[in-house]
């Protein structure tokens, strides 16, 4: 599952966290008509053998044969506008968070590559303690990168013990399940099932590298032309955090693997949500390159609760505490016994964690 699932929604993280400068946009790629028929024909197959439902995916390749035949995809300003109206036309048919067209991306040279390639910067935003015994950090993506796994698991040991925990998802976009399973064996005290994912049997036949069972991950009983698994939390031998009292913070573009945490930790009651509905792009899947720096992202499973057997595409998680996203910290902080605004909190974050650990301590 981690080959997959590495893309669950790097396409979308088209804004910056708060806090960033936007980078300059690039120049559009050129449009070309001959790539455009290529790249349409091949979403147009990938779709119809791989797409997550298969009437769904059979009605999506319809449409682009229907249109392509037509002449729909001949004449765009550039690549992107291209992309964007090929977007626009599939969720017309279906929608699917995930689902996209994404144009070439462009280097300074002018040569064309996928833009579907996570950066390898770390996606922890911050991460400190917010007041003693009370311990934060906020996520961008989870990539599964070293620098942001080496970043976690410094900060889970220095925040081994704290009375409160707080994960930030409210600017989280997606990514896999890597973080998850670092942050998990700290919170969980026994071997906890967490999410079932069925994806369609012929692409886990034809990926099944991709879909290799690990400690986290195990394949199940489920019903027929679908391969189900369940994602575990597995504790470790001493967790550091399982005493802890848990926070998860949402917004409305809270999406994909954070959503998956957080409805993981909603469902196992080992953590209270707090702010809003999250985003509802709920399936899975792996980037498809079709060919000239095009590529798409393909959901070929879904992820859902196995005691309702519902999941959250297009409809999100919803929090335990509802609160506008801007004043989720200052609840869980209320909630936590601190004083502090959110604000005063964070200016103080800067604060080593060693020594905040220290502080709290006395």
């Amino acid at each position: 599952m981690r080959r997959l699932t590495i893309a669950l929604l790097a396409a979308l993280i088209t804004a910056p966290a708060a806090g960033q400068i936007s980078p300059q946009e690039p120049a559009a790629a050129q449009f070309i008509q001959s790539e455009a028929s290529e790249v349409v024909s091949k979403l147009a197959d990938t779709l119809d053998s791989d797409f997550v439902d298969p009437e769904a995916g059979h009605q999506y390749s319809a449409m682009l044969r229907k249109k392509l035949a037509a002449g729909g995809y001949s004449h765009f300003a550039d690549s992107k506008a291209f992309a964007a109206a090929v977007t626009a036309d599939l969720q017309a048919v279906h929608k699917d968070a995930h689902l996209r067209l994404n144009a070439p991306a462009q280097g300074k040279s002018g040569e064309r590559k996928s833009a579907m390639i996570p950066p390898e910067d770390s996606t922890i935003l911050a991460s400190g303690w917010l007041a003693p015994g009370v311990a934060y950090i906020s996520f961008s993506a989870f990539y599964g990168n070293d620098k942001t796994l080496a970043g976690l698991k410094a900060f889970l040991d220095q925040a081994r013990g704290a009375k409160t925990l707080i994960i930030d998802a409210r600017q989280h976009r997606g990514g896999g399940l890597w973080e998850m399973d670092v942050m998990f064996p700290e919170l969980f005290t026994a071997k906890t099932g967490l999410l079932d994912m069925d994806t369609r049997e012929a692409v886990f036949k034809a990926m099944g590298d991709a879909f290799e069972d690990e400690p986290t991950i195990t394949t199940i009983a489920g019903p027929a032309s679908v391969v189900r698994q369940r994602h575990y939390a597995v504790p470790a031998a001493n967790p550091g955090l399982a005493n802890s009292k848990v926070f998860v913070l949402t917004s409305g573009k809270t999406a994909s693997a954070a959503e998956h945490m957080t409805l993981a930790l909603k469902r196992t009651h080992r953590a209270t949500i707090v702010g809003e509905t999250t985003r509802g792009a709920g399936n899975y899947g792996h980037p498809a390159d079709l060919g000239h720096g095009y590529s798409a992202f393909i959901p070929v499973g879904r992820t859902f609760d196995p005691d309702t057997n519902k999941g959250w595409e297009a409809t999100g998680v919803a929090p335990d505490i509802a609160v506008p996203a801007d004043k989720a910290l200052d609840k869980a902080l209320e909630l936590a016994g601190v004083s502090k605004s959110s604000a005063d909190a964070l200016a103080g974050l800067s604060q080593p964690p060693a020594v905040a650990a220290t502080t709290a301590a006395h």
